[in-house]
């Protein structure tokens, strides 16, 4: 039997070490290659071709997102499963917009990941069965996941500078705006991208890299 072909991507050593006893214990898939940060991860994708990439989104160098972007590019075969701790529904819309075909929490049962990595090896798309209920329509198929407007560069800015702590008079002065066209701007951004209040736009804002690689 062909077994699935999986690289790790994960910065913590003994996570990662935990991971490959995980996956080459199953008697369909083994570990072709590892990589400590999402640069790495982008490379080894390259050079391996390997069926299925998971990826933790909180890497050094190169976020999940990002990393997840540039794979797609590298590998266009091989299906990305996104491994985070995260659970809103802006980083499931983001991963999965991004080219990952499932998302998989680290705080669940192992057999989450190791369904994830079969499904994704597949072609399935495949989301945490404890999100499943509550973020259904990201599952959506690509077409419905895109038909919502992007936010435009100006949007971005407030909400960047929002995610940094600014007041909205602080925006509207660093970008010549009024106060009332800055909360015009922030309240588009957020309805676009679902997100409630400030905690979810700094989240949205690490996701980014705006703030930090994550």
């Amino acid at each position: 039997m062909k077994k699935i072909r999986v690289l790790l991507a994960e910065d913590h050593e003994v996570v990662r070490q935990g991971l490959k006893l995980l996956i080459d214990r199953q008697p369909d898939m083994e570990v072709v290659g590892e990589a400590g940060d999402g640069g790495a991860a982008v490379d080894r994708a390259g050079a391996l071709q390997p069926n299925v990439v998971v990826v933790d989104i909180a890497m050094p160098n190169m976020n999940g997102l990002a990393a997840t972007r540039r794979i797609r590019e590298a590998a266009p075969s091989t299906a990305v499963v996104a491994l985070t701790r995260y659970a809103d529904e802006a980083y499931v819309q983001e991963l999965l917009h991004a080219g990952a075909l499932a998302y998989v929490l680290k705080q669940s049962p192992s057999s989450e990941l190791v369904d994830a990595v079969r499904a994704a090896a597949s072609g399935r798309r495949y989301l945490d069965r404890s999100l499943a209920a509550r973020v259904a329509g990201t599952m959506a198929s690509p077409r419905a996941r895109t038909a919502a407007p992007p936010i435009t560069d100006r949007e971005t800015e407030v909400l960047r500078l929002m995610a940094l702590g600014h007041s909205n008079k602080d925006i509207a002065n660093a970008l010549d705006l009024s106060v009332k066209t800055v909360e015009v701007h922030k309240a588009n951004a957020m309805r676009k991208l679902r997100l409630n209040g400030r905690t979810d736009v700094v989240k949205y804002a690490m996701l980014q890299g705006w703030l930090r690689d994550l």
